[in-house]
């Protein structure tokens, strides 16, 4: 029972992920719909909780003060809506769940940062995921260039018709 419970859980688990750890700075890329459009939305904070590294489940929780406000999001990392975890800065920290972050605010929020190489932390290539964004920016191109040559048959047939009104006035003009 567990194996075919495996095979399913892997089946829908991204084949590379970036190693994020609690005191991460991140920016995690995350695609939102809103009714037909599709677009990439970025969200830039500091990790507070890592969840479940191995499963399929594994989740981070993100945290920054936005407008004076804090605000957590936990997005799970094998998720097709989230589409790149980048990794801008590192920090030292010795827990795992960063609860007290919540009560800082100012200098006593800061981290100590610690040097990584942010190159070869973030060369995460999922190839499905790259196939994919270019399958989307593929059909953003044809349903252009299909509105285009729509709009261009438009045009032709409104100066079509204005030359032959141009023409019926002009013999009309002769005509009288």
């Amino acid at each position: 029972m567990s194996s075919v419970i495996n095979e399913i859980e892997q089946q829908f688990k991204k084949h590379a992920v970036v190693d994020v750890k609690s005191g991460d700075t991140v920016k995690v890329h995350q695609k939102i719909r809103e009714g037909n459009k599709e677009r990439i939305q970025i969200f830039e904070g500091l990790v507070i909780r890592v969840d479940r590294k191995t499963s399929h489940t594994a989740s981070i929780t993100v945290r920054r003060i936005a407008s004076g406000v804090g605000v957590e999001k936990t997005y799970l990392l094998h998720s097709p809506l989230v589409t790149k975890v980048e990794i801008v800065k590192r920090s030292k920290v010795r827990r795992n769940y960063l609860s007290y972050m919540r009560a800082r605010t100012g200098k006593s929020a800061r981290l100590t940062g610690m040097a990584f190489d942010k190159e070869a932390v973030n060369d995460v290539r999922d190839l499905k995921a790259e196939a994919e964004e270019e399958k989307l920016k593929e059909e953003v191109a044809k349903a252009a260039e299909a509105d285009a040559a729509k709009k261009a048959e438009e045009e032709a047939k409104l100066e079509a018709k204005a030359t032959e009104a141009l023409a019926n006035r002009k013999s009309d003009g002769e005509e009288e």
